[in-house]
């Protein structure tokens, strides 16, 4: 049996055997950090042999932990980088310095631990943040970067301690999991705050402070508003970077900032990571000279891999993916999609079940032509459903049974002056992405680099 065969049967197991949100929902979702401690118990708690900082938040904590990655790794580290979900291969939530972890690690490492996997009986996630433990520890990382999946006190991703927690904006999502008010969910959030570990808080609102507030005085530690500390401001932008003009509000000290990562919404998210290196290299945690920092920012995709932020995967005519998929996210992705200039528009558009949908597609422009779709998890919302709910809000289209029916029919659609988004899910986005590496490279490929 080749390696390759091997992988995709280590990898169907994880999916089939081991509950998973991303696929089945709630019932996915374990309500303590139990079988995470058993996990990392088994695997002689490789949790605690690296530093690492811990990032939460409703929108922005991939983005924002992709950049200090790249900062980290600018400036010499070597770095571990733990993200989810994946949008195309299992092995982009594993990272060492950019690159994907091996598939023969990920083989060695089911068929190693396949029994203490089947007595634990962990969640998919659960499995998933354990293995980057490992891996992380395995390589000896400088700084391990750790993206929560859903909220922070419960999430599988808190049985560690970092030198750094970040939370990067509270917004609705997963109110069945997190609450229904925002300082309900900030609440959980806040979960990953520990004693004495400062923490970054990248968008302050009036119903989340107060708890964040008492949150760092139970827990001995100081807060630190990035809007307090940076104000940014864009000065240009094409299809492949955008600057700012960044200014230190206590030195009172301007800089340009040009990153590679395009969204509207990436300021706030360098806000964030910029407040993050601020406190790491003033409280002597982290060397990270500035103006590496600040080059870090300019080729985040190239050294991390992040893809599906304002993603352009092709100039003429215009196609962008982007991963929003709350009422949060989505009103920044289409206040920045009204501003693309095009003879004609066109979305390719579907959801999860689990979504305030609803409020979601009150956001999209009527004038578009719709492409309703839904990926390929028990979890999508049916294409059927998505139009009929759009309809309510005078978006029409056409129903495609899969995302890449809807992206080539989009495809051949377009003028040379049009323009497509893809958006409204992960998965919709994902599959959209690996439909068009296979169908006329439009993106760099799906193989990503093997790391030993």
């Amino acid at each position: 049996m080749s390696a390759e065969n091997t992988y995709e049967q280590t990898i169907s197991y994880l999916y089939e055997q081991l509950p998973m949100f991303t696929r089945v929902g709630a019932a996915a979702v374990k309500k303590d950090l139990t079988n995470t401690l058993k996990l990392c118990e088994a695997l002689n708690n490789p949790h605690q042999k690296f530093k690492s900082i811990h990032v939460a938040g409703t929108n922005g904590k991939g983005s924002v932990s992709h950049m200090l990655a790249a900062m980290f790794q600018h400036a010499g580290y070597k770095v571990g980088l733990y993200t989810s979900p994946h949008l195309v291969d299992f092995r982009e939530r594993i990272r060492i310095n950019g690159n994907a972890v091996s598939k023969n690690w990920v083989v060695d490492f089911v068929a190693k631990h396949q029994q203490s996997i089947e007595e634990i009986e962990p969640s998919f996630f659960e499995i998933t943040v354990a293995m980057a433990f490992q891996k992380f520890a395995e390589e000896e990382v400088d700084i391990a970067i750790l993206e929560t999946g859903m909220g922070g006190r419960l999430d599988s991703t808190n049985v560690v301690t970092p030198i750094l927690s970040v939370i990067t904006n509270i917004g609705y999502d997963h109110m069945d999991f997190l609450g229904n008010t925002l300082a309900e969910i900030a609440g959980e959030k806040a979960g990953i705050i520990k004693e004495g570990v400062p923490v970054v808080i990248g968008e302050q609102h009036e119903e989340t402070e107060q708890v964040f507030f008492e949150q760092a005085v139970h827990k001995h530690t100081v807060l630190y508003h990035a809007s307090a500390m940076w104000d940014m401001v864009r000065t240009n932008s094409n299809l492949k970077t955008q600057t700012f003009k960044a200014v230190n509000r206590a030195r009172r000290e301007m800089y340009d900032v040009v990153t590679d990562l395009l969204g509207d919404y990436q300021s706030s998210n360098i806000k964030t990571a910029l407040a993050a290196r601020e406190v790491l290299v003033s409280s002597g945690m982290a060397d990270l000279p500035f103006d590496t920092a600040i080059a870090a920012l300019e080729h985040v995709k190239k050294l991390t891999g992040l893809r599906g932020r304002w993603d352009v995967l092709q100039d003429e005519p215009l196609i962008i993916a982007d991963v929003a998929h709350n009422p949060n996210g989505l009103t920044f992705v289409l206040q920045q999609w009204a501003n693309v200039t095009a003879a004609k528009k066109h979305i390719v558009l579907g959801f999860v079940k689990d979504k305030e949908v609803d409020k979601a597609l009150q956001l999209f422009p009527k004038d578009a032509t719709y492409y309703f779709c839904n990926a390929d998890i028990p979890r999508a919302m049916a294409a059927s459903e998505v139009k009929k709910k759009a309809a309510e809000f005078g978006l029409a289209g056409d129903v495609f049974g899969t995302v890449a029916d809807a992206v080539k029919a989009a495809r051949e659609a377009l003028g040379k002056e049009d323009a497509l988004l893809i958006t409204g899910s992960i998965f919709v986005t994902g599959e959209a992405i690996d439909y068009l590496n296979i169908n006329n490279g439009l993106l760099f490929p799906t193989t990503l680099e093997e790391y030993n």
